[in-house]
This record gives structure tokens, sequence and C-alpha cells, in this order.
């Protein structure tokens, strides 16, 4: 299954998705200087200022079959969003996390890149993708309820809920 692909939304906006390299990761961490306090705090699930190094590493690697790093780019190169799907050991559940440009907001382009993705993990053979969101990242829940995914309370954290999709349905 391939990650490369041109996307457009549902506004005409036109963007390209592409597997992450290592060499990208001076690009991944100006990307994350254009990104607002509160959806750091949603990406990461915490209070982080700045993205460390270890992170951006993870974000950029290429070398673990089970993680799969997509980055968004606009068509005049600009990197619009970062997206991580983290596949189980077997293969058959994904964890996507997913950030956008503050920007780029309210084009699209989370629920285009979301259904990609959910498209790649379903052609390598994935069951299911899930998410854990901040209860406050209410866009986000309502975007991936209207594709499809279930809302549940995540175990020992009332501040967060796990959203869940079973693959092989369409959008």
């Amino acid at each position: 299954m391939e990650i490369n692909a041109t996307l457009t939304t549902h506004t005409g906006f036109r963007f390209a998705v592409r597997r992450a390299r290592p060499e990208d990761e001076p690009t991944v961490a100006e990307f994350f200087t254009h990104v607002t306090p509160q959806d750091l705090r949603f990406r990461f699930l915490g209070g982080v200022k700045e993205v460390s190094h270890e992170r951006l590493v993870a974000m950029t690697r290429s070398d673990d079959a089970h993680i799969h790093n997509f980055l968004a780019f606009s068509i005049d190169g600009m990197l619009i969003a970062v997206a991580t799907l983290a596949c189980d050991p077997a293969d058959r559940a994904g964890e996507v996390a997913i950030c956008i440009r503050a920007d780029r907001k309210h084009l699209g382009v989370g629920w285009e890149l979301l259904a990609h993705i959910a498209n790649y993990a379903e052609g390598i053979g994935l069951e299911t993708i899930e998410s854990v969101e901040n209860r406050e990242n209410r866009s986000a829940i309502e975007l991936e309820r209207d594709m499809g995914f279930t809302v549940t309370t995540y175990p020992d954290d009332p501040t967060l809920v796990l959203v869940r999709r079973r693959l092989g349905k369409p959008l």
C-alpha cells in the first residue's frame, strides 16, 4: 500500500502526502513552531512547549515496520500536517495521531488526511484504527464521529476518550 498521494479537500484545497524521512527532521521541527499551544497539548496529551529531538526522530523514522509517519505538504511545498499510524505488533490495530498547522486548519485537511490513513491502514491489513483524544478536543472528536468512529471513555483517565473505527466499512 502506498503512502504517497495528492488529495483534494471539500474546500478545493490540494495537498500532497508522503512518507516522512529522517532528513525531514528540521522541517518537522519548524512545522511545530506554527502549531498552537493547545494543539501541541492535544497532539502529545500533555504540556509540551517544544517538541524534543527524540520525538522529532520518532516522527521521521522509517526503520520500524509498525510505525508509519506521514507528512502533508501544500502544493507550494509548505509542511501543513504531520501524522503517525503506530500499529500493534500483530498489525491488527493502529493508533493515529494528526497535527495540522494553525493557519491551514478548517480547510478539510484533517478529514482527507484521516481518510487517507484509514484507507492505507486497511490496505496493509489492519482491522481497526483508534486515537486517544483529550475530551476538550471537540473538533477532532466530532470529525472522527462523522467518519464512523465510536467514542468511549478512556480507562483510568477521565480527561481522555478513545475513538475507534473498525475498518472495512466505507466512510
